[in-house]
């Protein structure tokens, strides 16, 4: 089986008309029993396993190609291809297969693919009405032959039959040397047969015609033929591009002189198929499949010979990271390879896997380090393609390798940290390459992709890589534009506000918006990394300044965001959010966006809906203490009247709880009164109920909101959020943030005081909150006079009123 005459790879054509590598090994034509009759069996190299058993049919149309391949289909949509190491074992399976068929080895197809409708015509017509006979090659004779070729397209017996006839005695070569000879005489006439007669050629579809017409004396001929399409007025100059125009550059020159052959020819074959030919209609389609596979299997070859030419590689690598390369020169040797990698798309799997891991052996991703920080655009952009093309391939592999280089290098330089800073200083308007690069960064940082079995700490030690060294770098647009402006000159004293220093113009609002689906993707995913992250920066609540901006998809892009971290459900994220209040700058623009029925208002219900459904006790209560009085108006959905349902469901379930826990205790005293009577200190009977009370059966942070209504029932009156005389939303509170969760805020002012409608904190409505009273039961006061206050209020604000026409 060492015998490489008979080393073959095997190829079935998918659905797309792509050829799909099914493996390499050693081909053999044996009697196979279970077949009964002769068959190729093709063992694979790597284990002897049965790559392919297909019995010689002897009706099976066989087709040789370009000397190493055999083609064939076993069923109405399944194609075969052998492709040979050499011609010599090509031949020698081709002449067996005629054996087989009895058919003569010179043919380069065994069969005529005669369908049953052309089978009957067949039995139906005499013999000679098959046979094909060209006029003599003149040229007064070139409207006949285009007549003839155009008339036995529709017939795939004429079409075989054709193809045979212009093979033998050098047909083909005679009729290019006639295009000379009109083109010479300027014969408009002659030159548009000519063009009816190639195209046709063409799609004939046969290899054996495709290796005459592509051939270095015969292509620019064909290019020529194709140029003087009749439905034109004056004739394309494809030559003149061909020559002039496209230049083949070497930036390393290839000795191979059949690698350079194979180089042109490839890139000839290919702009005929996509520039000049026109786009085949829907009965078209098969027409030119021979082609593509044509184009296919060339840059499969070329890809090899390269990749196996190990000298020709390192010489490129070493100029491409060489400081005293000329920037031209790096900007040829970037674009050689994007077009290299692009070929490689044509591999099989196995085969681009060792495609990739060469050029990373080689070292291609610190080259791309260097040249994706270089000032020039196009090699910036193709060496964003070429690592688009790794990353697709391997994300572990650009993940191993920038994990290492904090060692090495500082963190301005990073990899991960020149495609963040590439991805925001993207010129183009519509942020094109941001948005390609936004795709990578997020297939990196992307668990799913981490869970290979070979390294399994992968994930958490990239991920505290990329939050320890990048994270600041993606998200420094974003502080940049939500910074806080306090103590402004045009604010009355005693106020602050928060200005969003967002740009209004549109190419940063979308930068922003990308960084922010980037950041929702990392709540979704890195759970414990980006809650630190959110925690330590105060994330959220910069992130809902933008809330603010006039480009509502940003203003969405902010909202989403505080929902996907909200449908985490985590109570970290909770008290986080009721900490710091950060409900308002939401219910602000809900109120802001006045009785309009857009995306906005029903994203911002929606978010409200989804924490009424799971019941999020600690935000339902949150929202009902602080903000009900503004959004009871709204009736036209029953979301916030929900809430408040829930709420008061759960303050009765608490005060149950709370009797039942009362009536248990005092009959255990009754029980126990002697003892209790020989104890030296009495225990307040408060105190034995509220030791009594297990923090676990209800969430902390309620129970002290119902501590904190205790405190607001001293109050005389109770300030509810109203609108200002110049239309602005201001929310009072008689208690602060801080003590309603039990904690001092960050900066030692209560968090709950009057605000902007962006959402900015402000001086304390009041004096800190006095100690609160242990009590056993806690309720609600409704206070006679906020009636007349809420009248005032609806006066004042006609967005309170339901949206809805009543």
């Amino acid at each position: 089986m060492s015998d490489t005459r008979r080393r073959v790879k095997v190829y079935t054509l998918n659905e797309d008309r792509q050829w799909d590598d099914r493996g390499t090994g050693h081909v053999s034509s044996t009697f196979v029993e279970r077949l009964k009759g002769i068959s190729l069996l093709v063992r694979a190299e790597s284990d002897g396993s049965l790559l392919l058993e297909s019995k010689i049919s002897p009706n099976t149309a066989y087709q040789k190609q370009q000397d190493t391949l055999i083609v064939w289909s076993e069923a109405e949509n399944y194609d075969l291809a052998l492709s040979f190491q050499e011609k010599a074992g090509c031949d020698e399976i081709w002449e067996k297969i005629c054996q087989v068929q009895g058919k003569d080895p010179a043919l380069e197809i065994t069969q005529d693919p005669i369908d049953e409708s052309e089978e009957e015509r067949f039995e139906e017509m005499p013999e000679t009405s098959h046979l094909v006979e060209l006029p003599p090659c003149e040229l007064a004779r070139l409207e006949e032959i285009a007549d003839l070729v155009t008339s036995v397209l529709s017939s795939p017996i004429r079409r075989e039959k054709l193809a045979l006839a212009l093979m033998s005695e050098g047909y083909m070569k005679k009729l290019l040397q006639l295009f000379q000879v009109c083109e010479d005489l300027d014969n408009r006439e002659g030159l548009h047969h000519l063009y009816e007669i190639v195209r046709g050629v063409l799609f004939l579809n046969k290899a054996a015609l495709f290796e005459v017409m592509f051939s270095d004396d015969c292509i620019m001929d064909v290019v020529g033929c194709l140029e003087y399409d009749p439905a034109l007025v004056q004739p394309k100059r494809h030559r003149e591009f061909l020559t002039k125009t496209a230049r083949f550059k070497e930036v390393i020159p290839i000795t191979d002189s059949e690698l350079r052959q194979k180089i042109h020819q490839t890139y000839r074959v290919q702009y005929i198929q996509d520039i000049i030919l026109p786009t085949p209609s829907v009965f078209e389609e098969n027409f030119l499949s021979t082609l593509t596979s044509f184009i296919f299997f060339n840059k499969v070859e070329i890809v090899s010979m390269l990749q196996e030419d190990e000298k020709f590689l390192t010489e490129v690598f070493a100029q491409l990271t060489d400081e005293a390369t000329e920037d031209g020169k790096r900007r040829e040797l970037v674009n050689f390879f994007k077009e290299f990698c692009a070929f490689s798309q044509t591999l099989q799997p196995q085969n681009r896997d060792a495609f990739f891991k060469t050029l990373a052996n080689l070292g291609i991703l610190p080259a791309l380090e260097i040249v994706m920080g270089l000032d020039d655009l196009q090699v910036r952009a193709a060496a964003t393609d070429i690592f688009s093309y790794l990353v697709e391939f391997s994300p572990s592999m650009v993940r191993e390798f920038v994990m290492q280089e904090p060692q090495q290098t500082d963190d301005d330089v990073l990899l991960i940290n020149v495609v963040i800073k590439q991805m925001i200083c993207d010129s183009d308007p519509e942020l094109g390459g941001a948005v390609q690069l936004m795709g990578l960064l997020r297939t990196l940082i992307d668990p799913e992709n981490m869970l290979a079995p070979t390294n399994k700490t992968e994930k958490t030690e990239f991920l505290s890589f990329f939050y320890k060294y990048c994270m600041q770098v993606l998200t420094a647009p974003l502080l940049a534009n939500t910074v806080e402006e306090k103590h402004c000159k045009d604010l009355q004293e005693g106020s602050t506000k928060i200005h969003p220093v967002c740009p209004d113009n549109f190419q940063t609002a979308q930068l922003l918006a990308l960084i922010l689906e980037l950041l929702t993707f990392c709540v979704e995913h890195h759970t414990y990394h980006i809650k630190t992250y959110i925690m330590n920066k105060d994330l959220l609540r910069r992130v809902l300044l933008l809330m603010n901006s006039k480009h509502t998809f940003l203003a969405l892009c902010a909202l989403r965001f505080m929902r996907r971290i909200i449908g985490q459900k985590d109570e970290y994220y909770n008290r986080y959010i009721i900490k710091g209040n950060l409900f308002e700058p939401v219910i602000n623009t809900l109120l802001d966006n006045g009785t309009r029925y857009n995306l906005l208002n029903s994203a911002i219900i929606e978010l409200f809906e989804f924490i009424k459904v799971e019941d999020i006790k600690s935000l339902i209560a949150h929202i009902i203490d602080n903000y009900y009085k503004a959004l009871e108006s709204i009736e036209y959905v029953q979301t916030f009247k929900g809430l408040k349902g829930r709420y008061e469901q759960e303050k009765d379930r608490q005060t149950q709880r709370l009797n039942s826990r009362y009536r248990r205790e005092t009959r255990t005293l009754d029980e126990d009164e002697e003892m209790w009577f020989n104890e030296e200190e009495d225990d307040d009977e408060g105190e034995a109920i509220e030791k009594s009370r297990p923090e676990e059966e209800f969430p902390e942070s309620y129970g002290k909101y119902m501590e904190a209504k205790k405190v607001k029932e001293s109050e005389d009156k109770e300030n509810y959020p109203k609108r200002t005389p110049t239309g602005s939303f201001k929310f009072t509170f008689s208690h602060s943030t801080g003590a309603a969760n039990g904690t001092n805020s960050a900066n030692g002012k209560t968090a709950a005081s009057s605000t902007s409608p962006n959402g900015s904190p402000g001086k304390p409505a009041v004096s800190p909150a006095t100690p609160v009273v242990k009590t056993a039961m806690v309720g609600l006061v409704d206070y006679p006079d906020d009636e007349d206050e809420e009248d005032e209020d609806e006066e004042q604000s006609p967005r309170k009123r339901p949206r809805l026409g009543s």
